[in-house]
């Protein structure tokens, strides 16, 4: 099997970015690229098992990133003791930042909390720990 590249420091290399550490970015900022990653991970579960016309895998990948089932999956991985001290920190930080914006089929509380979940992924990506994410996300979708 091919290895694929490491997204974050092929962008970091051909960019030439360095980026602070990613624990001095603002929760919303990790939210902000925590959501894509989520999103793309979701998405390539979702294409990988199996072909099917753009409608369906849209279907499909949304029933995993809505808010809602982002919420139910952070309040399972809490409960259950599958975070780091450190990941709750992180987490935690996401959920109570002050966020301009709402989810339009989620509750305030539903919200912050796939925001919380959403910034932890992004600033496990942003630390390069992938395998963690992939982890949290097997974990979060097969549930």
């Amino acid at each position: 099997m091919e290895q694929g590249i490491d997204l974050l420091n092929e962008i970091k290399e051909r960019f030439e970015l360095s980026g602070a550490d990613p624990g001095q970015y603002s929760p919303l900022a990790l939210a902000f690229i925590g959501d894509s990653i989520y999103g793309a991970v979701a998405k390539t579960v979702v294409v990988l098992r199996g072909n099917a016309p753009a409608n369906k895998l849209d279907r499909e990948a949304v029933s995993i990133v809505k808010a809602v089932k982002q919420a139910k999956a952070a309040d399972h991985l809490l409960e259950n003791g599958l975070l780091t001290e450190e990941e709750e920190k992180i987490y935690r930080r996401g959920r109570n930042a002050n966020s301009p914006t709402s989810a339009k089929n989620a509750s305030m509380a539903e919200y912050r909390k796939a925001t919380g979940l959403e910034a932890l992924i992004g600033y496990l990506y942003l630390t390069g720990d992938m395998e963690r994410v992939v982890e949290l996300m097997h974990i979060i979708i097969n549930n």
